[in-house]
């Protein structure tokens, strides 16, 4: 009696297990990946002066087309904008589109 319970609760376990596995596979969120790059690129400061929710958003509101000049983010430096433009213009998203910004 004890050992068809053990083993019902086993199949039970593989069962999920195996359903969270293939979950796993087909429901993942892919990320950007130039989103992390953009940001680790920004000054940091979450100051907030661009109009965004911290540098994050910022780095969000470039990558959507919001933003077309990165001279909205005030404490960030000449240089920083031209590295970033050029890393844009240059890196492909997921569907083979570069983004064009004003540095």
């Amino acid at each position: 009696m004890q050992i068809s319970a053990l083993i019902a609760l086993g199949l039970i376990g593989a069962i999920l297990g195996l359903l969270l596995g293939i979950a796993d596979k087909y429901l993942q969120v892919k990320v950007d990946e130039r989103l992390t790059k953009v940001n680790e690129m920004l000054p940091n400061f979450n100051c907030g002066a661009c109009g965004y929710p911290g540098c994050s958003g910022f780095a969000e509101g470039v990558l959507n087309g919001e933003i077309k000049s990165l001279k909205q983010c005030k404490p960030m430096k000449p240089a920083a904008r031209e590295k970033i433009k050029e890393y844009l213009e240059t890196t492909p998203g997921a569907d083979g589109s570069t983004i064009k910004v004003e540095a």
